[in-house]
């Protein structure tokens, strides 16, 4: 296999047809670059120039060699600066994804934002479900989440906390509880707990679905649902109750189901997450937009 720097000498050559002058282009010296080409033609087989005292040609082999490769090196040059693009500046598609209706318009807002810093950037917008948010960082399928906390995943990270919001029940509409006009995290033990999918982080699904209330009661578990709408489906049956954020209630009202708020549960709380590996300029300066509409 030839070695990066052969190859740059040798293309670089086959140019200039002048040691004098490759050598310049390089920042090497004559010797060095003589001493890489003569090693390329030793493991070659074949010389590559032909050389007089006044003149530098390719040979036939190295004529073929240079018509071969020259393409294949500007491919893998454009490669790489796309990829050197694409990590720092603001060209190219930013994926960016939302769980919760809420969250969606907040990022419409932001995506407004980031155009006028970014013209240049594609965002695509997309909705994904609580429990596949780390999944989706993970397989590249959105750069930015907006989802609520927690989302633990290795090589998952989070911004700080953006927005807060009441800690609700959903209840059957006909449920005793829904004519109340707050409940306590004790009253946890008194209802079935709908639960998401088996594949969500364990931690989402403890702080959604907790096996016990702070003192200590047990609270019983119902079925497991894809996604949010197949959830409040089933509350509304009276299949089980369900635990969300205030902004629940405005976005998805039904006639089936009530939301009664929690007057001693912490809020639920929204941040922006990305890989750690891939925290681009694009993540970045969306993220900075995100927090500007905020700030407004």
């Amino acid at each position: 296999m030839l070695e990066r720097h052969e190859l740059e000498a040798f293309l670089t050559l086959a140019e200039e047809l002048h040691f004098g002058r490759t050598a310049e282009r390089l920042h090497l010296t004559t010797a060095r670059v003589s001493q890489t080409i003569a090693k390329l033609e030793r493991r070659v087989g074949a010389p590559l120039f032909a050389r007089t005292s006044r003149r530098v040609e390719l040979t036939p082999v190295g004529r073929r060699l240079v018509e071969e490769v020259r393409p294949a090196w500007a491919r893998i040059a454009a490669a790489y600066g796309a990829a050197v693009e694409a990590g720092r500046g603001l060209t190219g598609t930013l994926g960016v994804a939302f769980a919760g209706a809420a969250g969606g318009q907040l990022l419409a807002g932001a995506a407004e934002l980031f155009r006028e810093q970014a013209p240049g950037c594609e965002v695509r917008i997309r909705e994904v479900l609580p429990a596949d948010v780390v999944a989706w960082l993970r397989d590249g399928e959105a750069d930015l989440v907006l989802a609520s906390l927690p989302v633990d995943g290795p090589g998952i990270a989070s911004g700080p906390v953006l927005i807060g919001e009441a800690r609700m029940l959903a209840v059957p509409a006909g449920h005793p509880f829904a004519r109340r006009a707050s409940l306590s995290l004790e009253d946890l033990a008194r209802v079935t707990l709908l639960r998401l999918p088996d594949h969500a982080p364990r931690s989402l699904q403890e702080d959604r679905a907790p096996h016990a209330t702070p003192a200590g009661r047990p609270v019983a578990h119902g079925p497991a649902a894809a996604t949010f709408h197949e959830l409040l489906t089933l509350v509304g049956a009276g299949r089980g109750a369900l635990v969300v954020g205030a902004q629940t209630r405005r976005y998805y009202a039904r006639p089936d189901v009530a939301y009664v708020p929690f007057r001693d549960a912490p809020p639920v709380e929204w941040a922006l997450h990305w890989r750690a590996d891939a925290a681009t300029a694009r993540v970045r300066a969306f993220a900075d937009a995100v927090h500007t509409l905020l700030d407004r």
